[in-house]
């Protein structure tokens, strides 16, 4: 039985089912829910962000450029808190206690210590399915996880969408 829940948020469109699996858990098991954040520099998911070059032996940064990177990350940090708020409302409308903490720092380090530190039984994350080689370059934040968490990992699928002309072969296929 599951009495506290850590779940990842990583602000996409996956962020629902991850949810809805989590708050179903704990509905279940009368559970409560943290909702985890993890801001990352450098990572794939803030493509718009610029960072100031570091060239030279001695590198000097802009006051313009350093301002406009401190920005940015301000700007992340409170689209973070708002999409957390928003979940939260959503898994206490639902019935089930909840609260949020959003964190800087390596996304998959920062999940463990945090379920750690918490005392979370159970950590639900998503997993977008790299494999092979974009999984070695870009790194695995699940299998991270599931490697060194300090309790139970459930990893959430992301849906594998499949073109309008393979479903129709699928479908032809089951047919004949």
């Amino acid at each position: 039985m599951f009495h506290k829940i850590l779940v990842t948020v990583a602000q996409s469109e996956f962020d629902r089912q991850i949810l809805d699996e989590a708050i179903a858990l704990a509905k279940s098991n009368q559970s409560a829910l943290i909702l985890l954040h993890v801001l990352s520099p450098f990572s794939e998911a803030y493509p718009g962000v610029t960072y100031p070059g570091m060239g030279g032996l001695y590198p000097s940064i802009s006051q313009t450029a350093m301002q406009t990177c401190l920005d940015q990350w301000k700007t992340l940090e409170q689209e973070g808190v708002a999409l957390l708020r928003s979940l939260t409302e959503e898994a206490i409308h639902a019935g089930v206690a909840a609260e949020f903490t959003q964190n800087l720092g390596d996304p998959g380090r920062v999940i463990c210590e945090v379920s750690r530190n918490w005392g979370a039984d159970l950590i639900v994350v998503g997993r977008r399915g790299h494999t092979g080689l974009s999984e070695f370059f870009l790194g695995s934040v699940s299998n991270y996880v599931l490697h060194h968490a300090p309790c139970s990992v459930l990893t959430v699928q992301k849906p594998v969408s499949i073109s309008p002309e393979a479903r129709q072969e699928n479908t032809a296929v089951l047919h004949s």
